[in-house]
């Protein structure tokens, strides 16, 4: 998406000059996904099996990880613009903030996925449950626990009177 790729009612901002902080890059998510409109809109909506391959540096911080069913993954979407502040959703038709949105179009394009882990085979995790391009760069992937990860009353304002 270039600067001029704009929807009505967005708006854009100027970045910084420079960064603030340095990040490594564990690994990268494999995925059927080679175009943004090809990934599906809600991670749960598909039913793909994908990869996580981990960097062999880090091959041993996955010991034990087999014994997790569900995994929190953070990732890189390096292929989203990152200056928009308003954003207009193709799937909603109303301006929201970049910060009250899960698009990946923010100034730092990190997402998150909680997944199902099917298989650990080495450095290579087999998930579903995740919405990336091929070849997303992976941040970081902690356990997931229901006991302090689930907020069951949690609620998204804007998109629950959307159903009414």
């Amino acid at each position: 998406m270039s600067a001029s790729d704009i929807r009505p009612g967005e708006v854009a901002v100027p970045l910084p000059d420079r960064f603030d902080a340095e990040i490594y890059f564990i690994g990268r998510i494999r995925t059927p996904w080679t175009r943004r409109e090809d990934c599906p809109k809600n991670p749960r909506e598909s039913g793909a099996i994908c990869t996580i391959e981990v960097n062999e540096r880090w091959a041993d911080a996955l010991t034990g990880i087999e014994t997790c069913s569900h995994l929190l993954v953070l990732y890189w979407m390096d292929r989203a613009r990152r200056d928009l502040a308003i954003q207009v959703p193709r799937h909603y038709d109303e301006a929201r903030g970049s910060f009250a949105l899960r698009s990946p179009v923010r100034p730092n394009p990190i997402a998150t996925s909680v997944v199902r882990l099917i298989e650990r085979n080495g450095r290579v995790l087999s998930i579903s449950g995740i919405d990336c391009l091929d070849g997303t760069p992976l941040l970081d992937i902690k356990p997931y626990f229901a006991s302090t990860d689930a907020a069951p009353d949690a609620e998204v304002g804007w998109h629950a009177r959307r159903g009414r």
